[in-house]
Order: C-alpha cells, then sequence, then structure tokens
C-alpha cells in the first residue's frame, strides 16, 4: 500500500499543486502572522532591555495612573538622590525625567511619525545608566541647551549648533549641543529624543523643580540588583518604591505585550485563519473531484484485496504527505509574508521597528501543526465518502459524489438560517450584549448559506448564465449548463470566493456605516468654523498656548482647545478630555442631558449619560478620581450629556486638571467666526498662527467633517490588503476545480471537438463557466456580507448610542466586478490545457 500510495501522489501531482499552493498560502499568512509577532516582541525586548541594561535598581513612586506605556506616574523629591547615594554599595545615583517633546525640523514640520513617540528628558552623564551615546558635541549644560538623536537629526535636517524649537508643550527655543545615538542605533526605533540639562528639564519638561520622575541606580561590583534594591528601600519614604532593573523591564516590555503587540498578532491571527477556513473548502472541494475520479481505482485496489481501512489511510497518508510539504513550504513563506505585512503596516503609516526576523519555536510548531490539521482534516471527509461505495458499483461507474437527496441540506440550511436571523434580530435591538448576540448570528447565516449552497446552485447559475447564452451562443449555453448540472460542485467551488468576499463586504459595510455615523455625530456636535488637530497618534498634541494665539486674532469668536489624558475614575483606567467649562458650549453641542457644562467647577465632572447609566450615578453623585500625579479628589458629577463622539465619556475641567498633569497638552482645537464672516482670511490667519507650534492640521468646517470618517478608511485599507490573500487563495480553488473537471470531461470535451467545436469556443466556454462559479460565490458572498456588516453596525451604534446604517453601493457593485474578473483568471490554464488536448486522445479517454 506504501507503494500504491507513493506511485499515486507522483501520478496525480499536478492535480495536487492546486491544494498545495492553497495550503501554502494559507499556513505561511499564519506563519508570517506569528513571526512579526515574534519579530516585533524580540525587538521591542532588545530596545527596552539596551535601554535599561545598565540599571541596577529603579525608584519611582509606586502606583501608576492609567495603563499601558501611557500611563503617568507620580514625581518623587530630587532630595532622595543624596540620600541613595550614600547606601553602601551605591556606585552612582541619577535623577531622571520623562516626559514628551516635539521637535520642530527646519521645515517647520514636527520630527517623527505618526506612531512613534516623541520624549524628552533630562540628559544623565553616567553612560552606564543610559543607552545615549554622544557622537557629536557635548552634553547639555544651561537650561536652554539640548542634545538629540540623530535619527531625528537627519529627519528634521537638523545640526550641530543649530537653534531650534521644541514644544513641551510649551514653543521654546534651544540650541543643539550633541548628536547622540541609541547604542549604534541613530534612536530607540523610530522614536524621536531630546535631552535636557536637570535644571531644563525640571523647566520645560515637568515645571516642577526639586521633583524628577525617577533615580537611576547603578551598583557596585559584587552587589546583586535584589541585593541593592533591598538596602535602597530602608531609606525611602513611604510613597516611593525600589525595584530591580529587571523588574522594571519586564513590567515595560509586559505593558507594550499586553497592549499594542497582543491587539496587532490578534487581528493578523483573525486573517490568517480566514485565510485557512477559505484553503479548507478548496483542499476538502478538490479531494472530493479526486475520490470522484478515482473510484474505479479504488474499487480495483478492493477487489485485489485492499480492505476498506487501508483504502482510508492510503488517502489520509496522500493528505498527511501533502499537509506535510505544504506545511514546510509556507513556513518559509511565511518569512517574506512577514516582510510584507511590516511593509504594508510601515505604508498606511503605523512604522514598525525595524529588526533581523525571528521565529519561535511556538510559530513553528503552530504552523505546522495546524497546516498538517487542516489538510488532513479535509481529506477525511471526501476519503470517508468515498470508501463507503462497494467496489462493484465503483467498477460500473458510480459516482462518489451522488447524494440520496437535497432535502437534508434543504432543512438544515433553513434551521440555521432562521435561527441565525432572530439571533441577528436579538442583537440589533439589545444594547447589552448585542455584539455577541450578532457575532453567533453571524455565525449561524455563514453555515446556513455554505449549507444551501449547492440547493441554491442549480437555478441561480441558470439565472446568471442566461445573459451568456444569449451573447455567446452555443459556448455560453454549454457553459451555463456546466454550472448547472453538478450543483453541489459548482457551490463547493464557489465557496471558498464567497467566504472571502463575504468577509471584504462585511468590513466595507461596517466602515462605511461606522464611517457615516462618526461623521454624522461630529457634524451634530461641532459648532465651530475652523479645527486645529494635532497630527499623530498617542499622547501627542498642541501647546495651550495656541489657544490664546488664535483667539488674540482679528475676526475670530471663540476659541477653546481640547486635551487628552488618562486619569483613574471610580477606581477604573480612563480617558478623559480636558475642557474650559466656560468657551465648550460655544463650540461643542453634545447634548446636554442634566447640569450645566458651561458652569462646571475645578471639583467637578461632567459624564455621559450611556457612561453615567452603566456605572449607576447621576447629578450629585461623588465620585473618586485619582489624577496624574497621583491627587486624591472626590468630585461631583457636574453634568450629564448626550453625544460623546467628540469627547470620551469624562470630561474635566482645565482648572481641575492642567496644576496635577506634568504635561497639559491640547489635541484639538475649536474655532468659531462671527456670524457672517468669511471663513477664508481668517482660515489662513489661524494657519499662520499655528505654524510655530509644529505646523499641526487646519481645517474648514468642511475639511473636518470629510476628515471625521477618514481614519476608518486607513484601518479598511490595511484590511482590504490583509484578505487580499483569501481572495487569491479562493481563486486558486476555483482554477483547481476547473482543472479537475476538465481532466473529468476529457472524452466530453473530445466529442465537442469532434462535432465541430473550435478551439477557441472551447475556452470561450471554460471562462465563462469559471465566470458563472465565480459571479455565483460573489453575489452569495455580497449578500452575506451586506446582511452581517449592517447588523454588526446596528449592533456597534447601539452600544455606542450612535448608529447610522450605509450601503456602499459603488463599492459592492466593484467587489461583484472582481469576483467575475477573478472567473477570468481563475480560467486561464484550464481553458489553455483543455485547448491543447489531442482530438482522438481526448475522445477515446476513459
Amino acid at each position: 500500500m506504501l507503494s500504491v500510495i507513493l506511485t499515486g501522489l507522483w501520478a496525480r501531482k499536478r492535480r495536487l499543486i492546486g491544494m498545495l499552493a492553497a495550503v501554502v498560502l494559507g499556513v505561511g499568512f499564519l506563519a508570517g502572522a506569528l513571526a512579526l509577532g515574534d519579530t516585533l516582541s524580540a525587538n521591542f525586548n532588545q530596545l527596552f532591555t539596551q535601554a535599561s541594561a545598565g540599571t541596577d535598581v529603579v525608584v519611582r513612586a509606586p502606583a501608576a495612573v492609567g495603563t499601558g506605556l501611557d500611563a503617568s506616574r507620580p514625581l518623587i523629591p530630587q532630595s532622595l538622590v543624596a540620600a541613595i547615594a550614600k547606601v553602601p554599595g551605591v556606585a552612582d545615583a541619577q535623577p531622571s525625567i520623562t516626559g514628551s517633546g516635539q521637535i520642530i525640523g527646519s521645515d517647520g514640520n514636527a520630527v517623527g511619525g505618526l506612531g512613534p513617540p516623541r520624549t524628552a528628558g533630562a540628559w544623565i552623564s553616567d553612560p552606564a545608566l543610559t543607552p545615549y551615546r554622544l557622537v557629536e558635541g557635548r552634553a547639555p549644560a544651561g537650561a536652554n541647551e539640548v542634545v538629540i538623536n540623530k535619527g531625528a537629526a537627519l529627519s528634521g535636517h537638523l545640526q550641530l549648533g543649530q537653534e531650534i524649537t521644541v514644544e513641551t508643550p510649551a514653543a521654546i527655543q534651544v540650541r543643539i549641543v550633541g548628536i547622540v545615538t541609541f547604542g549604534d542605533a541613530n534612536g530607540f526605533g523610530q522614536a524621536t529624543y531630546v535631552g535636557f540639562s536637570l535644571p531644563g528639564a525640571q523647566a520645560y519638561v515637568t515645571g516642577r523643580p526639586g521633583s524628577v520622575s525617577s533615580i537611576l541606580v547603578r551598583a557596585a561590583s559584587g552587589v546583586t540588583q535584589p541585593e541593592l534594591a533591598a538596602r535602597i528601600a530602608r531609606v525611602l519614604p513611604a510613597n516611593v518604591q525600589a525595584l530591580t532593573g529587571a523588574v522594571v523591564t519586564q513590567q515595560t516590555i509586559a505593558d507594550l505585550t499586553g497592549g499594542f503587540l497582543s491587539a496587532l498578532r490578534a487581528l493578523l491571527v483573525i486573517f490568517a485563519a480566514i485565510a485557512l477556513l477559505v484553503a479548507t473548502f478548496s483542499i476538502v472541494n478538490t479531494f472530493s473531484i479526486l475520490m470522484a475520479q478515482r473510484s474505479r481505482e479504488q474499487a480495483l485496489l478492493r477487489s485485489l484485496g485492499g480492505t476498506r481501512r487501508q483504502l482510508l489511510l492510503a488517502v489520509l497518508a496522500e493528505a498527511l504527505a501533502l499537509g506535510i510539504a505544504a506545511s514546510g513550504l509556507g513556513l518559509a513563506c511565511g518569512l517574506a509574508i512577514a516582510g510584507l505585512l511590516k511593509g504594508v503596516f510601515d505604508s498606511f503609516g503605523f512604522a514598525l521597528p525595524a529588526g533581523g526576523l525571528v521565529i519561535s519555536p511556538t510559530t513553528v510548531i503552530a504552523a505546522l501543526v495546524v497546516g498538517i490539521g487542516v489538510t488532513v482534516g479535509a481529506g477525511l471527509f471526501p476519503a470517508l465518502r468515498a470508501s463507503r461505495v462497494p467496489p462493484l458499483a465503483a467498477l460500473r461507474g458510480a459516482a462518489v459524489e451522488a447524494p440520496p437527496s437535497l432535502r437534508r441540506r434543504l432543512i438544515l440550511g433553513a434551521g440555521a438560517g432562521v435561527l441565525g436571523a432572530i439571533l441577528l434580530a436579538v442583537g440589533v435591538t439589545t444594547a447589552a450584549n448585542g455584539l455577541r448576540w450578532v457575532g453567533l448570528g453571524s455565525l449561524l447565516a455563514t453555515v446556513a448559506v455554505v449549507v444551501l449552497g449547492p440547493v441554491a446552485a442549480r437555478s441561480v447559475a441558470g439565472w446568471i448564465g442566461t445573459p451568456f447564452e444569449s451573447l455567446r451562443g452555443m459556448p455560453g449555453a454549454l457553459a451555463r449548463e456546466n454550472a448547472r448540472r453538478n450543483p453541489r460542485r459548482t457551490a463547493a467551488a464557489a465557496t471558498a470566493l464567497m467566504v472571502g468576499v463575504a468577509v471584504v463586504s462585511l468590513f466595507t459595510v461596517f466602515a462605511r456605516s461606522i464611517s457615516a455615523a462618526g461623521t454624522a455625530g461630529v457634524s451634530d456636535a461641532f459648532k465651530g468654523d475652523i479645527a486645529v488637530v494635532a497630527d499623530g497618534f498617542g499622547p501627542g498634541g498642541v501647546a495651550p498656548q495656541l489657544v490664546g494665539a488664535i483667539a488674540a486674532l482679528p475676526g475670530i469668536g471663540t476659541v477653546s482647545g481640547i486635551g487628552e489624558g488618562q486619569a483613574l475614575i471610580g477606581g477604573r483606567a480612563e480617558q478623559v478630555s480636558v475642557i474650559d467649562p466656560a468657551t465648550l458650549p460655544a463650540v461643542l453641542d453634545l447634548a446636554p442631558a442634566a447640569g450645566s457644562l458651561a458652569k462646571l467647577q475645578p471639583d467637578q465632572l461632567a459624564v455621559s449619560q450611556a457612561e453615567a447609566t452603566k456605572r449607576g450615578w447621576h447629578l450629585g453623585s461623588t465620585v473618586t478620581a485619582v489624577l496624574p500625579d497621583g491627587t486624591r479628589q472626590a468630585l461631583t458629577v457636574g453634568a450629564l450629556y448626550g453625544s460623546r463622539v467628540l469627547t470620551g465619556d469624562y470630561l474635566l475641567p482645565q482648572a481641575l486638571w492642567a496644576p496635577h498633569a506634568l504635561q497639559s497638552l491640547d489635541a484639538e482645537i475649536y474655532v468659531t467666526l462671527p456670524p457672517g464672516a468669511p471663513a477664508g482670511p481668517q482660515l489662513a490667519a489661524v494657519k499662520k498662527a499655528a505654524a510655530p507650534f509644529g505646523k499641526p492640521s487646519v481645517e474648514d468646517r468642511a475639511t473636518y467633517l470629510a476628515q471625521a470618517g477618514s481614519a476608518i478608511n486607513v484601518v479598511l485599507g490595511i484590511v482590504y490588503v490583509l484578505l487580499a490573500l483569501a481572495i487569491v487563495i479562493a481563486v486558486l480553488g476555483i482554477a483547481n476545480t476547473l482543472s479537475l473537471a476538465v481532466h473529468e470531461r476529457t472524452r466530453e470535451i473530445g466529442l465537442l471537438r469532434a462535432v465541430g467545436q473550435t478551439r477557441r469556443q472551447l475556452r470561450t466556454m471554460i471562462r465563462l463557466e469559471s465566470v458563472v462559479i465565480s459571479l455565483f460565490g460573489a453575489i452569495g458572498g455580497v449578500g452575506l456580507g451586506l446582511v452581517l456588516g449592517l447588523a454588526l453596525a446596528e449592533a456597534a451604534g447601539q452600544s455606542d448610542g450612535l448608529t447610522k446604517l450605509s450601503v456602499p453601493v459603488p463599492q459592492l457593485v466593484v467587489i461583484l466586478a472582481l469576483g467575475a474578473v477573478a472567473g477570468l483568471l481563475a480560467a486561464i490554464r484550464p481553458a489553455r490545457r483543455a485547448a491543447r488536448m489531442p482530438l482522438l486522445g481526448a475522445i477515446t479517454a476513459e
């Protein structure tokens, strides 16, 4: 039997290429996604480990306010440095200040990309306690002297000795006295760095002389980190802690891994799972056809003494061999795909750190196990079905695929569809757990469409093929009938494409609805005429002084800035917006529900109505808040509001926030103009006033509203690129099905040629058959994606209180057209191969 297996694999190697390609691509995407996660994790680990390699103990405040890398920590007294330096075993202790600093390049633009942080702090003179190395110039001495990293100098076209602007957030003029590298690299990944003298960092970064962010300690020779940390802890006050450098490094890495990297890895694995699902449909279909074509071969082996178990094991062994080969190739392909995935994110502005590719043993095992498991599992069911056919029936030519009836499919599919529809209806009408119900309903709806595919294939394929019959005559009629006569095969070939198209359509509809809802929400809330928007993601922004600069311009009405930050509200880390209550109502209509936003006091906060209901608060409720510097304060709910699209769930007055924030920034500034005043001259004046602040985006009302939903388009672009692989796999599946079908119909093709069909007509027939199959899958996918996308958008709107369904008809039409193109591409090789068949050889084929 082993000889038979090996001979059979070699004899059918061309038929298995399509399955091999599908598994290779699916496993390659999975391996690439995991490898990219491994690489990023290793690169970040290396960066953070390098950054703290010489630090044995870190002294800092124990509690962080907020979560992740953006969390803030209260400052500690600088006077502790002297006390720590006297502790036995301390070789050196250096005060450290960390914060944000935006470098303005020679062109007036802020240096740095969308994602990487823009850091500023105090220069540390001990080389063991800092990863930065002076390569040009000297260390900063005066308050207005700085060193910057080499990468920032190159990006901003800045030179040693040049006077530049740094925003911390106030725009200050400083002189570059040194250029530094991060070890041997030009910087900490893509991040920018500004190093002040300690007095300069205290004056400009924290605004608090006598306080520091932390104290970095180097141990004397022979003293371990835990031992030194224990000694230092004895001289510290109760609100300060000493941690080993290794512990702090691991905590920092955990913050990054638990947030950004986990989310990125999960996103990539989801799309890899979609690609593997599509590949599974293709493999099942291909194995089903192969089992049908090999029915006589298996019957002959049964007649010669082979048992059903042996034949079943033989097929599974073929699938296992295919899975091992494809998974190995897919793992190698994953290395290239990981680089391509990184390039995709870089091209959309999400710059990821560079570094050598890293693949962990877990990634290798996962890729091999999943690839082999999917392939063997996909081959199991066709093999079981084929093994049930009696040998004599197979020798007489009984079809392996001959099912008793489609009635069972109709009953099961209809049941799943009805139950799925009920769950979808529950999800879109229930605010609580609506997304969960929609998820379960979507799963059942997808199962229903897949199960009902063969039931609908005959009639739908006939409907799709009718125009081809009218336009192309007999080739079109034959293509239509070929697609109709085996509805199971047509549905199986189209299912892979249907799943891929359904996911693309779902994301398209969902994104358009979310974008439309966001735009409508912003339009309703934004009462201003001009918006100034800080560029980049994360805790960036512009100096609040820009508000005063704009307000001083002639012809300007009200100007109000809105900042962002994290605080502990009622025991939870929450994102908050910082507002000026006196000016906010003039620029934003937040649909007040109770209380007065304009009269919000420094000991009050405003909460969205939805969040207040969720947490059981009402007007006058007392809420405990912990502010960025660690101050704990009891606040009263002074106002409730309905619209949270621009401000989120929590509003804190600037008078409360500013004294406790290390760096207070405005993420957006809204401007109103006097009634009837033209926006053009004022827009130009605001742009000129904003230029010294890093040239943030200055937009009129129409542009701002148009940009309100643009962020989702960037994400959608990445989604399309990631889903393209699933579509490619689906096209390969259709091509493989057609190739096997052409082989199965060799004699039929020969007879058609004998009665006068030309090679060109034969190619046209096969191409049109492929287009019919592809359109069948595309239509089903678009329909399914449309319904599920609308349901998902409605459920998301129920939970967020913002709903506006939108059907992107042009995009869906393009998706259908691409489905037809996919059919044409899938038919190229099968049509060419069919046209090259020798006439007499085809007629005499068995």
